[in-house]
Order: structure tokens, then C-alpha cells, then sequence
């Protein structure tokens, strides 16, 4: 089986799924795996696989990201993913170990002074009034949105 360039998602037109949604109980993995399949299509635009957001998931999966796209390269799809990722984790994750790192994870935010202005800086880009856009998952959908005609 090989990658169906017919079912990869164009990352020129339409940007990736949330960051938000889950597979397996996994924020970001629906993501990295729409930008995964866009790369090696040569259709991820400015979406870079391996972003240091992906690079979280990867770490706390303990897989290489290099590993994970040769599995997309075979063509598998979600769910055939997510079943290669729970075969080869080094060490398996009970139900609240992801639900707790997921969790946290969507509620990420900025840290230091320096990050938050990096942060209210972007979402300026786009809507200076937006006082609801605190962690960078909003951040990510907002720019997400508005880079491919939505409102901000």
C-alpha cells in the first residue's frame, strides 16, 4: 500500500485539522498526521511537519517523526496509525496519562513575558481586539481561519 495522493489533504487550501482534535485520546496527532501526508505529497504550503508542537507529541510518545512518515508513506490511515503508534510506544500510556497530557497540553500558554508578547504580537496580525486568544491552540486555530479567508 502506498500513500494515496488522492486522499491527502492540500494544506495550500485548506489548513490542517485543529490542533484540538483528538485520536486516541491525543491532541495534535490529527494534525501532525494531515501535515505528515501534506509534506510528503509536497502539498503542506507553510505548514512544516515536525513544528515544535509536533515535536510535544513526539516526545511524549517517545516514536521519531521520521519513523511515523514512513508509516504515512505505506498509505495506512488514522485509526492504522494509531494502532502502529500503540504497538511501538516504548512504554504504553494508561487512559489518564494521555487525557492529563492532552489536557494540559490544549492548555498551553505562554510562560514568560517574552513568549506572551511573541503571542499577543501574532494575534495582533490578524485582530488587535481579541482579548480571548490565551494559549496556543487559540492561536493556532485563529491563524488557521484567518489565513484561509476567515474572519479574526
Amino acid at each position: 500500500m502506498k500513500l494515496n495522493i488522492h486522499n491527502v489533504p492540500d494544506l495550500t487550501k485548506r489548513p490542517p485539522r485543529s490542533p484540538r482534535v483528538r485520536l486516541g485520546g491525543y491532541v495534535i496527532l490529527p494534525r501532525v498526521l494531515d501535515k505528515g501526508r501534506a509534506t510528503l505529497a509536497g502539498k503542506n504550503g507553510e505548514y512544516r511537519y515536525n513544528s515544535q508542537l509536533d515535536e510535544r507529541l513526539f516526545r511524549f510518545l517517545e516514536i521519531k517523526p521520521e519513523d511515523l512518515l514512513e508509516q504515512l508513506k505505506l498509505g495506512k490511515g488514522d485509526g492504522e496509525i494509531l494502532q502502529w503508534i500503540k504497538e511501538h510506544l516504548p512504554r504504553k500510556h494508561s487512559i489518564w496519562e494521555v487525557c492529563q497530557w492532552s489536557s494540559f497540553t490544549e492548555q498551553f500558554s505562554p510562560g514568560t513575558i517574552k513568549f506572551r508578547e511573541h503571542l499577543n504580537g501574532e494575534v495582533a496580525k490578524w485582530n488587535a481586539e481579541r482579548t480571548d486568544i490565551v494559549t496556543v491552540f487559540d492561536l493556532l486555530d485563529l491563524d488557521d481561519h484567518a489565513s484561509f479567508g476567515g474572519k479574526a
